[in-house]
């Protein structure tokens, strides 16, 4: 059974997927009541869910007028997706960072579900057995020269 967290991310994803790339404005009161949780569970969705690193834009004010607005950020040219290897890539990876970049590379087209499969598996905090700052360093790297591999072929 999914969590509320995927319920609501899958709700969101939804609206934005009828909107073909144009926002989504909604009421933070509004999206908690309608799955009955407090506003802090739609926070923290959109700040674990809806991050620049998966391809988004959240907007919000608080305030009783105030709203969220969700946008998804496309990656066009092949020179975007370069650089966003490279800005995501050039520290240490954490897993949440490398699985946020996987994800949005998927949502764009530029992976396959089976790149994406084999990428999640490879770099996954129970497949790199070393410890920390090691594990994060070597993830990176091994990240970048897998999809930038898959990119040259």
């Amino acid at each position: 059974m999914p969590s509320l967290s995927d319920v609501i991310e899958a709700y969101l994803k939804e609206l934005l997927d009828g909107l073909q790339g144009g926002p989504v404005e909604l009421q933070r009161g509004e999206l908690a009541q309608r799955f009955a949780c407090a506003p802090s569970q739609i926070n923290y969705v959109l700040e674990t869910r809806f991050t620049t690193a998966r391809g988004y834009l959240v907007e919000s004010r608080r305030g009783g007028g105030g709203f969220i607005r969700l946008r998804r950020l496309v990656v066009g040219s092949m020179a975007e997706v370069l650089a966003l290897i490279d800005e995501s890539l050039s520290a240490p990876a954490s897993q949440e960072r490398a699985q946020g970049l996987l994800d949005r590379l998927l949502d764009a087209g530029i992976l396959t579900p089976r790149e994406h499969a084999v990428m999640t598996a490879a770099v996954h905090r129970e497949t790199l057995l070393i410890d920390l700052p090691g594990r994060d360093i070597l993830r990176a790297s091994l990240l970048k020269a897998m999809l930038l591999a898959v990119l040259r072929a």
